[in-house]
């Protein structure tokens, strides 16, 4: 292995115990092949209003039939109380926050009323550093924002096995960047999923149909009152 790779490797915060202890809230987001279900995200109308979630596997709805992701729950949500708006699926399960920044032009080449963030869980697996992941929000929160569009920052959780400081610098990470650009934030995507075996689908990995009306709902308390203000 050449001497640069070795010293990156080793660098890396390593996870404290044998990885059967991750817990569950942890790997839903982060053991999926990386390729977004359904495909890319196809233009909404033009006469429609767009809210863009932009994210991982939590977003793309892993291991769901589509209708039962958290964005398709979310569209049928809009569509009983009447609002306009139309959602966008921008998920690709297994990426992270640089992946996201990597295809944001080409999710923002229509016009886009909100974004939703949820990136981030991946790049703490793989022990990236919590400041890279910070610049990559950052720079997603701000391109977006120049295009007119309002953001939603979701906040993820980092597991203890990697170790008390690793876990305080990521978790800062997701409100901190929501402060610094006065966005909207969900301080936990997965609250009141994580730590519930039975909102996780049979893999013991990704939430089943139930966990993810809860993100959706976790979603919805933020968004409504951004869409409301904007009627």
């Amino acid at each position: 292995m050449p001497p640069d790779i070795a010293a990156r490797r080793a660098a890396r915060p390593r996870p404290r115990g044998a990885a059967a202890l991750l817990p569950l809230w942890l790997c839903l987001i982060l053991a999926a092949p990386a390729f977004a279900q359904g495909g890319p995200p196809a233009l909404a109308e033009e006469s429609a209003p767009v809210i863009v979630a932009l994210g991982d596997s939590l977003t793309a709805g892993y291991g769901l039939p589509e209708e039962d992701s958290y964005p398709s729950l979310l569209q049928a949500h809009l569509k009983r109380l009447g609002y306009p708006q139309r959602v966008v699926n921008a998920g690709v399960s297994g990426d992270t926050s640089a992946g996201g920044l990597a295809r944001l032009d080409w999710v923002l080449q229509q016009p886009v009323q909100v974004v939703i963030v949820c990136l981030g869980g991946n790049d703490g697996l793989r022990g990236l550093d919590p400041e890279q992941l910070h610049r990559n929000l950052d720079a997603i929160v701000v391109r977006a924002q120049g295009k007119g569009a309002t953001v939603i920052v979701g906040g993820m959780q980092m597991f203890a096995n990697y170790g008390p400081e690793y876990t305080r610098r990521f978790a800062a990470v997701f409100p901190a960047v929501a402060k610094a650009h006065r966005t909207a934030f969900i301080p936990f995507m997965l609250a009141g999923v994580a730590g519930h075996p039975d909102l996780i689908q049979a893999d013991g990995l990704h939430p089943n149909a139930a966990g993810t009306r809860i993100v959706e709902n976790n979603v919805w308390k933020v968004l409504k009152p951004i869409l409301d203000r904007k009627k």
